[in-house]
């Protein structure tokens, strides 16, 4: 009897402590902030579950979380964020998640916003217009009127430093794309076979809106056009293989 009694107490608080360590598994519902960044699509991941979900075009998501879990929030224009979530997550009605923009999604030094310049020295007027190396030479072949205008509209070199000019442009801007988003990106985000990745630059920079808003450096106008331009593409690739 007492044996009977001694294992009923021991299954009695076994199953206690078994209740007492299980936490309880919620849904919360959290907000994706960053300073003038795009939060759609930021890659939400509990480590501790392995339940992943990603942000909506408002930042906003949901997931199963219990307390201590660890959340990961990473996407390619922001800096990744650990997260251990607290009682007082549990509790919250929405929690604020801020992210940091990363930094170098545009790799280039940009000389005319130096408080040095040959602006500021006097060496040229403000506002005057400045040349790119194929930009110079059309110029020079241009600006002198008469017999060497003429000399150089029949031979056709104003036409050649024209296309110069477009091909200086281009490979600009392509310089500008390829320090933009790593490869996996464009694998994994975008669908873009790494064969097709160079073929999809180009392709992106022979669209005009895209160009300007590389050009301009709107980088918010950049990622949206971006993936309605590697929807096309992909496109074009499935009917190309065929």
């Amino acid at each position: 009897m007492k044996i009977k009694i001694t294992l009923q107490l021991v299954l009695f608080f076994l199953v206690q402590v078994t209740f007492g360590q299980t936490e309880k598994i919620q849904e919360i519902r959290g907000k994706i902030s960053a300073d003038s960044v795009a939060v759609d699509r930021v890659n939400v991941l509990n480590l501790t579950s392995e339940k992943a979900t990603v942000s909506d075009a408002s930042g906003f998501f949901v997931l199963p979380v219990k307390t201590g879990d660890i959340l990961v929030f990473s996407a390619v224009n922001l800096e990744t964020l650990r997260k251990k979530i607290g009682l007082q997550d549990l509790s919250k009605e929405i929690i604020i998640i801020q992210m940091i923009p990363k930094s170098i999604i545009l790799k280039e030094v940009v000389v005319n916003e130096s408080a040095i310049s040959a602006e500021s020295l006097g060496i040229i007027p403000y506002g005057q217009k400045k040349y790119t190396p194929a930009e110079r030479k059309l110029y020079t072949a241009t600006s002198g009127g008469g017999i060497d205008g003429l000399l150089n509209a029949i031979s056709g070199r104003k036409a050649m430093l024209k296309k110069e000019i477009a091909v200086e442009k281009k490979e600009q801007l392509l310089a500008r794309i390829d320090v933009l988003f790593e490869d996996k990106y464009y694998t994994e985000t975008l669908k873009i076979p790494s064969e097709y990745i160079k073929g999809f630059q180009y392709y992106c920079v022979d669209d005009v809106p895209f160009a300007n808003a590389l050009s301009t450096k709107n980088k918010t106008l950049v990622m949206f056009l971006i993936v309605k331009l590697a929807e096309t593409y992909n496109e074009i690739i499935a009917v190309e293989n065929k």
